[in-house]
């Protein structure tokens, strides 16, 4: 048994005097993690709850009389939680200076120092307004599920909303938890998030094994057991992106502020654009092959993906923003809810092997005609279709008891 962790944005349908509740509560939450940020900068980050309680509470309680006190007390989890998010960027990205030394090869040589919490020069401010709500305390569907009923400043109120996700919110295996009040685009949403008790697909139930090869052609080339291809066209995705493409570089051609903000909206609408078509294809994947099916995807880490020099200067954008990983955390995330299992096997020689005679020779491959023939037994078809099936094999290994299949090339 396992917990998939899912949050569910549930679109709130508040009325106006709702929405001006609304935007004062979240406004006085924002207010309360400002206060309680400069506090927890000011001691150097080493404060407790019980810290909080003592110098915090009664303060934030005189300064917002109407946040109720559940609400006060979630205020120290959020301001604790998003610095323990930045402490751990601070950690992955340490601070780079150079030495004023050269390499053999005239390269610049960098020293690197770690940080921490103490790199920060001044408290984390939240300028987004936001309030975070406690199951059941702050927030509790009505016993018909047609509203939500939540707190504001002094009252307590019974808000409609979108009933999308009812599937999910009242799963008799799901168990809610603190949810976040937030503002986007001129509407309300809830970002619920939900812990779903899951069975962990043993390699015995598995009825179908898919090889999936992601790419730019092909957002997807599915191979099963049956040997049934599926071709997931990216041709449109290609067209759209390469819409944004231009349009990105003509606003940073022009450099003003105007510009820029436009950029930035560029960018968010862009990402939304393209979760949403990863979101539909993973859900047609799992439809399709349905229950008890184990997806094979290439592990893509290290993948020269992001290596300039081998791609054509047009295509180099495309190869170095593709959503690849958001495919595979969509699919598995979807295909856990369906009992089935997503695994990741090595990518080496994926696209070089002969599924008919074993032959591995990257000279195979034409990339212009995106075709595969083998030198060897002549074996021909589909390039991005030969790596599907050289997944998909890896795939039926693991089945049978292969933890970690690869493919070796034989000395020639």
């Amino acid at each position: 048994m396992a917990d998939q962790i899912l949050t569910v944005k549930v679109r709130l349908k508040p009325t106006d005097k709702q929405a001006r509740q609304f935007n004062a509560v979240s406004e006085a939450y924002r207010q309360a993690c400002n206060q309680t940020s400069v506090w927890y900068f000011s001691h150097h980050f080493e404060v407790a709850r019980k810290d909080f309680n003592h110098d915090m509470y009664y303060l934030l309680k005189e300064s917002h009389p109407k946040l109720n006190t559940a609400m006060i007390q979630s205020v120290y989890r959020t301001v604790k939680a998003r610095y323990d998010t930045v402490k751990t960027q601070l950690v992955k990205s340490p601070y780079k200076v150079w030495s004023g030394k050269y390499d053999n090869k005239k390269k610049k040589i960098y020293l690197y120092f770690k940080r921490d919490l103490e790199w920060l020069q001044n408290p984390i401010l939240f300028k987004r307004k936001q309030a975070d709500y406690l199951r059941n305390t702050n927030y509790s569907f009505t016993k018909e599920y047609g509203q939500i009923s939540l707190n504001v400043l002094g009252s307590r109120i019974k808000v409609d909303y979108s009933h999308n996700f009812n599937h999910l919110l009242f799963a008799p295996n799901g168990k809610l938890g603190t949810a976040k009040l937030v503002s986007m685009c001129g509407h309300w949403f809830l970002h619920i998030p939900i812990a779903i008790n899951t069975n962990e697909l043993e390699n015995d139930q598995i009825r179908h094994v898919v090889g999936i090869d992601r790419g730019l052609r092909f957002l997807a080339t599915c191979y099963d057991e049956k040997g049934k291809t599926r071709f997931a066209s990216g041709k449109k995705v290609m067209r759209v992106r390469n819409k944004y493409k231009k349009l990105r570089a003509e606003l940073q051609k022009r450099g003003t502020k105007s510009a820029k903000r436009r950029l930035k909206k560029i960018g968010q609408r862009e990402n939304r654009w393209m979760a949403d078509v990863n979101h539909r294809l993973s859900k047609a994947l799992v439809n399709h092959y349905g229950k008890n099916s184990l997806f094979v995807l290439e592990d893509l880490t290290g993948v020269t993906f992001d290596t300039v020099k081998k791609h054509k200067k047009g295509n180099r954008y495309e190869q170095n923003s593709w959503a690849f990983y958001q495919l595979e955390q969509f699919l598995t995330y979807k295909a856990q809810l369906n009992n089935s299992k997503v695994i990741e096997v090595s990518a080496e020689y994926t696209s070089q092997r002969c599924p008919k005679c074993g032959r591995i020779n990257k000279d195979n491959r034409n990339h212009d005609l995106h075709l595969y023939q083998c030198d060897r037994c002549g074996y021909s078809t589909n390039d991005d279709r030969i790596a599907s099936i050289n997944i998909q094999y890896l795939g039926t290994e693991y089945v049978t008891g292969n933890p970690s299949p690869r493919f070796i090339k034989e000395q020639q």
